[in-house]
């Protein structure tokens, strides 16, 4: 059931009470009155309704991940969650010797020195010692020359480490961009190893992640628009960015129920207000777009005696009940059909 006829449900509690007075003989046909039963009236309109269903999700960060080290021995310093890290600064410190962060997409699989076979993994390294000042007279290519022995030298005094000129992966960690710290999986005083898990780290850029129920994929595609609202009231229009293709079970997942879920990732338009990780937000996705119906206020809904809905048709001072039938929900507004409706016909509606 979407939310906006879980909205109405108490107005619709209420109103059955007024329709139950305007029904004769268990019939939807009212008694014409000597005077309209509302003094509030609304037009019925044509026009375009979405039909929409909201969805909880939760406020994130890009690309999370965990990274280790193959450094050994104690932890002197680690880097706060939530604090942003970037290119030539310490992720952590393991016997007062920092982790570097470099950017490349490569990651650091063998120990960069004179000798060493030329590669890209190379010439990622001389980029990141240029783009640090490093190495004036150093050329960026795949080989490792004398050059860039000078410029490792350099970059090791001046951020403490041994001075062999070589580097490996106890001295630097290769990611494609700045990232976020958002759980430190080591604390001052612990022991590392190498595999060791030390961080986990996320993009910058902030992401809606939803837990989709399987039962509503049809509701989402790739590069669908969609409206986030944050903590506070923010609204946000946002573009799915992708969709899982397995299903998870939510009883596995320690959640309790038999549902199963795809997870689905939205990318913000803007940068939300609020800074908080994992905030729970609400996304409305688009189900149906339902062209040229007839349309009315959700408020001007009864509820039937004998079930379903109706409206409270107002002409020439006196008022009579119609059955409807009801079809999308979109910006306040109901689909309605039932017989003899016609667009600018003014319906009941509960003053405000």
């Amino acid at each position: 059931m979407r939310k906006a006829l879980a909205a109405v449900a108490g107005l619709l509690a209420l109103a059955a009470g007024t329709t139950a007075a305007l029904l004769v003989g268990g019939d939807t046909e009212a008694a014409a009155p000597q005077a309209p039963s509302v003094t509030a009236t609304a037009a019925i309109t044509r026009q375009d309704l979405v039909d929409t269903k909201t969805v909880d999700g939760a406020l994130t960060y890009a690309g999370e991940r965990r990274i280790g080290t193959d450094a050994s021995g104690t932890v002197t310093w680690v880097a706060k969650e939530g604090s942003t890290i970037r290119r030539g600064r310490p992720l952590l410190k393991i016997d007062r010797k920092p982790v570097v962060l470099l950017y490349g997409s490569l990651p650091l699989y063998r120990p960069l020195r004179q000798g060493v076979d030329d590669g890209p993994d190379v010439e990622q390294l001389e980029r990141n010692l240029k783009a640090l000042g490093y190495g004036n007279d150093l050329t960026v290519d795949e080989h490792f020359s004398y050059a860039t022995y000078l410029a490792v030298k350099a970059w090791q005094e001046d951020n403490g480490l041994p001075e062999t000129g070589q580097v490996d992966a106890t001295q630097a960690v290769f990611l494609p961009s700045a990232v976020r710290v958002t759980e430190a999986k080591v604390s001052v005083g612990d022991r590392t190893a190498p595999g060791r898990p030390v961080l986990t780290i996320s993009g910058l850029r902030r992401l809606v992640h939803v837990d989709l129920d399987t039962g509503d994929q049809a509701l989402v595609k790739k590069g669908a628009r969609v409206t986030v609202e944050l903590p506070g009231g923010e609204r946000i229009k946002g573009r799915v960015r992708a969709i899982g293709t397995v299903a998870k079970s939510a009883s596995a997942q320690g959640q309790g129920d038999d549902s199963t879920t795809v997870d689905v990732d939205i990318t913000l338009d803007k940068t939300p207000k609020t800074r908080l990780d994992q905030a729970p937000v609400e996304v409305e996705l688009v189900s149906e777009r339902h062209k040229n119906v007839l349309a009315v206020p959700v408020e001007a809904l009864l509820a039937l005696r004998e079930g379903g809905f109706g409206v409270e048709v107002v002409e020439n001072g006196a008022a009579r009940l119609v059955a409807v039938k009801t079809g999308a929900f979109g910006g306040g507004m109901v689909e309605i059909s039932g017989e003899g409706l016609t667009e600018g016909m003014r319906v009941g509606v509960p003053e405000s």
